[in-house]
């Protein structure tokens, strides 16, 4: 996830503080990753240089001073730009329970067993999402996420599931090489 875009996202919806911006990231992406203040501070830093944002005043009223940002009209067309644009499938397979079924077989570890605890663990999220999302004061981000998240959870599954039953196929491949 680009979080330069993310924050170009929800400063188009007006000037923001970066204490603002960080809650409101983490209120509306709530399954990502929680965003550092750090982070945001950098970030903010690096769209105010490439122009894509800038200060819009700096004050303090009575607490401690805050800068205000707003986007810029080339921020405004980056985030546009980046919206629009179709983000392309990964190229190759990079998932590291793909990589520990690999790895089980090839070291004479157990897969199967692995496969089952992966198993009750994806099961396990998708039972808490599955809440998350049922809530009554579930917001349409809240569940669009947790969808999102329960889509991906059950493709492992089904991933995990034919694996499971080519592991006999897979390991007498691998001790015949």
């Amino acid at each position: 996830m680009s979080t330069r875009h993310i924050l170009l996202g929800l400063l188009a919806m007006g000037p923001r503080h970066g204490y603002d911006l960080k809650h409101r990231h983490d209120e509306r992406f709530p399954q990502a990753r929680p965003l550092a203040f750090g982070q945001v501070y950098t970030t903010l830093q690096r769209l105010v240089r490439d122009g894509l944002a800038e200060v819009e005043e700096t004050g303090s009223d009575g607490g401690p001073e805050r800068t205000m940002y707003r986007s810029t009209d080339a921020g405004a067309r980056e985030l546009a730009d980046w919206a629009g644009s179709v983000t392309p499938s990964a190229p190759f397979v990079a998932n590291e329970i793909f990589a520990k079924v690999v790895v089980a077989i090839l070291s004479g570890g157990d897969p199967a067993a692995y496969l089952a605890a992966q198993r009750a663990s994806h099961m396990q999220r998708m039972r808490e999402l599955t809440a998350v999302k049922s809530a009554k004061d579930a917001d349409l981000t809240t569940v669009l996420s947790a969808d999102y998240a329960l889509t991906h959870l059950n493709a492992d599954l089904r991933w995990m599931t034919t694996t499971a039953d080519r592991l006999a196929t897979l390991t007498a491949e691998v001790e015949s090489t």
